[in-house]
């Protein structure tokens, strides 16, 4: 099984550390192959850096599904916003699972009410309403910022380790959450520590969308072609959607 992870930020240190949590993830046999966009933010925090990483990521999947000689059997869009999840599922054959989507999933399946920490407070609006579409916010009792900025991630020194437990601590004391869901996938390397240290799930979006991506492959179930997720048409784009807009689907 082979999975297509994409990080639609441009900062190569951040898809090596969410690579390294897929593969520790992945079952025997799925082989994981990361790619960085190369458009784009060097993070993606709010509406305005979700807009401009949109080309990127989907070039990086439409290559992805050309690459014949080594079919693609999912894609993982590494973002916890779940950036272009609806595009890349129309524009893709292979299922596309969001790194967010899957954390909300999986927390629901474990725990009666679940929170989720992540970056900053300007993420907090797209996570709202991300949980609202997924129709997952009555399980969700809050959506807490750390107010550690992505790139923070990637310092050992900046203290965002701290902060982030500070704001588990708190949610389940205050919010009474049962399980937590790290909202950023620069956190991924952070999960497993921070549920021994809490005495709650702490849960991992990028773990989380390499087992649903592992078992909707191993059921044989792909993204429904019919409605909202058909095709896109075949018509002339300018500009950047130039090299990858679909020229063979109906």
């Amino acid at each position: 099984m082979r999975i297509h992870l994409v990080n639609p930020n441009t900062t190569v240190s951040m898809t090596d550390k969410i690579a390294a949590a897929a593969r520790a993830a992945a079952r025997p046999g799925t082989e994981i192959v990361a790619r960085t966009s190369t458009m784009g933010p060097a993070s993606i925090e709010g509406h305005y850096d979700d807009a401009l990483a949109l080309p990127g990521l989907l070039a990086a999947i439409a290559e992805a599904e050309r690459a014949g000689d080594q079919p693609t059997d999912a894609h993982v869009i590494a973002c916890f916003d779940d950036t272009g999840l609806e595009a890349a599922r129309t524009l893709a054959r292979a299922p596309v699972i969001g790194i967010g989507e899957a954390g909300f999933h999986l927390a629901s399946l474990i725990a009666h009410r679940f929170a989720v920490v992540t970056t900053l407070s300007r993420s907090i609006p797209v996570i709202e309403a991300n949980l609202m579409r997924y129709g997952l916010d009555r399980r969700c009792c809050a959506v807490r910022a750390s107010e550690v900025a992505v790139l923070e991630l990637e310092d050992p020194a900046s203290g965002a380790r701290g902060r982030i437990a500070a704001e588990i601590a708190r949610t389940v004391a205050k919010d009474g959450a049962e399980a937590v869901v790290l909202g950023c996938a620069g956190m991924a390397d952070l999960a497993r520590a921070l549920t021994a240290e809490h005495g709650v799930p702490v849960i991992d979006g990028v773990a989380s969308a390499v087992a649903l991506a592992e078992a909707l492959v191993g059921t044989g179930l792909a993204t429904s072609k019919r409605g909202a997720y058909a095709p896109p048409r075949p018509k002339v784009y300018t500009g950047l959607l130039a090299d990858f807009a679909p020229k063979d689907t109906a």
